[in-house]
């Protein structure tokens, strides 16, 4: 794994698309240059349609072994999240406020889409809508799982909940960079967070129902196990940004995405030993709860919400 096999690299690509964005600047619109985002994916997309077996998931669901798999975009037009779902039959398509499911053949497009970071990555027409990161507009990530009949939800987050330090001094302006950063934290971060609160409400709620007077509702309850890592990534990534091809480096630098809490960086690494820092992490925060995870995955789950750090 490497960035170049996600985003094009070179300094030509990074370059034009600056200086595309620099000409709409100066020329207040009326020059329509504008790149579609920051950095050029095509090679993803390359890569995904060289290795990627998507019938597998048909025959997957056939045999049996795969109740169903969801993909989930944010529609730039009709501002809703999307749940693109391929499962069995029976699995009833849903519709909530600003968010629905809608049952499809998963394709490369669904994946650049819902992989399409917000300004970063370019969006992906899927219909007649152009689509990016699900993540912007999906209120309630567990949603998905739930609708495919899940009873059991397994979830690997990607922060530590550990509180980062107050400042000891004034803190100095954010750049554009550090306030990127900050927004795709809180599209990734606090909606898991919200709906881990919901869904911990709801078995509560379900637990003080007499059991006669359950089958009143269609909730149910649904037990929970979270994994989050025993470190900060954000100081994982600080040792591999180098690793950053340096085109990349500039763009960061000038935007002011570099240094300070290297959030922007940990984005568009996809450098080899980075990627194999964050798997050997995961395997030594999942084997310190191998016993919790056997039972959980067992049926054996004795907390309708377990959530702490990796170790």
């Amino acid at each position: 794994m490497r960035c170049a096999r996600i985003y094009e690299t070179g300094a030509r690509s990074v370059m034009v698309s600056g200086l595309r964005l620099l000409l709409t600047l100066l020329s207040s619109g009326r020059i329509p240059v504008a790149p579609r985002s920051l950095l050029d994916n095509r090679p993803l997309q390359e890569f995904l349609d060289r290795e990627l077996r998507l019938e597998g998931i048909r025959e997957a669901i056939e045999k049996g072994a795969l109740r169903g798999v969801v993909v989930t975009t944010s529609g730039y037009t009709t501002a809703s999240a999307y749940s693109f779902y391929q499962g069995v039959a029976g699995i009833v398509p849903w519709t909530r406020a600003r968010r629905k499911g809608v049952a499809a053949e998963l394709s490369v497009p669904h994946l650049l889409a819902s992989a399409a970071l917000p300004l970063i990555f370019p969006a992906q027409r899927l219909g007649f809508e152009f689509h990016g990161d699900g993540g912007m507009r999906m209120v309630a990530p567990l949603s998905p799982a739930i609708h495919l009949g899940a009873s059991r939800l397994l979830v690997i987050a990607t922060r530590d909940e550990r509180p980062d330090p107050e400042p000891q001094a004034p803190a100095i302006y954010p750049s554009l960079g550090e306030v990127g950063g900050y927004l795709l934290d809180t599209i990734f971060m606090d909606t898991l967070n919200a709906d881990l609160n919901r869904l911990r409400r709801i078995n509560h709620t379900l637990s003080l129902l007499a059991p006669a007077r359950r089958g009143d509702t269609p909730l149910r309850r649904i037990d929970t196990l979270v994994i989050r890592p025993s470190r900060d990534l954000r100081e994982v990534t600080q040792r591999h940004v180098e690793d950053i091809p340096r085109a990349v480096r500039m763009l960061l630098r000038t935007l002011g995405g570099w240094g300070r809490d290297w959030r922007m960086a940990s984005y568009l690494l996809f450098e080899a030993p980075y990627c194999r820092e964050l798997m050997d992490l995961g395997y030594v925060d999942a084997m310190a709860r191998r016993d919790q995870l056997k039972g959980f995955l067992q049926g054996d789950a004795s907390d309708s919400v377990s959530d702490q750090s990796g170790t």
